[in-house]
């Protein structure tokens, strides 16, 4: 009876909170208590094991940060909402301040918009000197496509990803002007696969690179890519 009475009245809050356009704090205690609380909140980093990591991604996970002790690769943090300073600069540079501060308080990375193990689990490795990247990604049960295989929009969606990380290290604030993809393979779901990004080329503002997507032991290959990215220009609106 307590536990009823304690989700009816958060459901009353709730539904209050709507009719009075309350701010987002006031709709979500958890929220509420980040804003005001004095203890300092540490952002969950996703591009590191959970539960729900295959054997395979564990242990390809293992064989990159054992590369990363001489300094060679790096692994690169990953959070919901807590964005980089490339991301900051974007929204200093591009966005109207009034949308920041009304419509993205509650905006979170795509990719990282399900629970462990339900979508998009991966982890992406820089090695500067080479100039490229590489994703270990597991696609979860939320995101097939035909039966038992991951959606084509889903391996499209971390194509994107890990293309545009490895242009946006060297290159600073780009957005996808082209990307290309040859689709070779289907790619069995919840399996792991390991998506190899190079930077190949820079002429002025424009970015090129290639992709390759291939099985955890990298004997087959499901699909090839290739993208232009855009460094924006800060002196031009995007609207």
């Amino acid at each position: 009876m307590l536990r009823s009475c304690t989700a009816a009245l958060r459901t009353l809050r709730a539904l209050r909170g709507r009719r009075e356009g309350a701010s987002p704090a006031a709709r979500d205690p958890v929220l509420a208590r980040r804003w005001f609380s004095t203890e300092k909140v540490i952002p969950k980093d996703h591009a590191l094991p959970n539960p729900s990591w295959s054997k395979d991604l564990r242990l390809l996970f293992d064989q990159f940060m054992k590369k990363c002790e001489d300094g060679s690769w790096e692994r690169l943090p990953s959070y919901k909402s807590k964005y980089t300073q490339k991301s900051e600069d974007f929204k200093t540079c591009f966005l109207d301040s009034k949308l920041v501060k009304e419509q993205l308080s509650q905006a979170q990375l795509f990719t990282r918009g399900y629970e462990d193990g339900l979508g998009f689990e991966y982890v992406i490795f820089y090695n500067d000197d080479e100039k490229r990247t590489v994703c270990l990604f597991q696609g979860g049960p939320y995101l097939q496509g035909v039966p038992g295989f991951l959606h084509g929009g889903a391996i499209a969606t971390m194509i994107d990803a890990a293309v545009g990380m490895c242009a946006a290290i060297p290159g600073g604030i780009v957005m996808t002007a082209n990307l290309n993809i040859n689709f070779k393979r289907p790619i069995p779901l919840c399996s792991v696969v390991v998506i190899n990004s190079q930077l190949d080329k820079i002429e002025g503002r424009k970015l090129f690179l290639s992709c390759t997507v291939r099985s955890a032991d990298e004997k087959i290959l499901y699909s090839e890519a290739t993208g232009l990215f855009i460094k924006l220009d800060p002196e031009k609106s995007l609207i």
